[in-house]
């Protein structure tokens, strides 16, 4: 890949001696970042953020070429090479806690325990269901859980 020519390409052909000065090439070029962008003497926040994306669709790009290649040789040896690292995302997690279960595991059976849990998840899974009120729910679960 052609430096001076990618940075002509984006209209910011200025930062052409800075870039050969500091040995950026095509290998390097997709590890830089806004703080290498200044210190290379991107002052204008315009031409950093341009230069960060242009940055990041030629990952995107090489990503992607890397993929396929390594599909396709995958394909041809009959191995499948290691794939990159998935993406990581965001998980929420939401942690209910039954009132007074606590006491109640100490005291119950874990399978026992577990027929409990169920139990409450099928009434609330029923609950979503209706759209049934608190005061129908907690009638329903203590008909529910009461011994027999």
């Amino acid at each position: 890949m052609d430096i001076a020519k990618w940075l002509r390409s984006l209209g910011l052909q200025q930062y052409e001696q800075a870039f050969r000065d500091n040995d950026i090439e095509a290998e390097t070029l997709p590890q830089l970042t806004a703080d290498d962008l200044v210190a290379l003497g991107v002052t204008s926040i315009g031409h950093r953020r341009k230069l960060l994306a242009a940055i990041a669709a030629l990952r995107a790009n090489s990503d992607t070429a890397a993929t396929s290649t390594t599909r396709s040789l995958a394909a041809i040896s009959g191995t499948a090479p290691p794939l990159p690292e998935a993406e990581r995302r965001q998980l929420t997690v939401m942690f209910v806690d039954v009132v007074g279960s606590t006491a109640l595991a100490g005291r119950l059976d874990p399978e026992d325990m577990r027929e409990v849990i169920g139990t409450y998840h099928r009434c609330v899974a029923r609950l979503n269901r209706n759209s049934w009120s608190r005061i129908q729910l907690s009638t329903f679960l203590a008909e529910e859980l009461r011994p027999s």
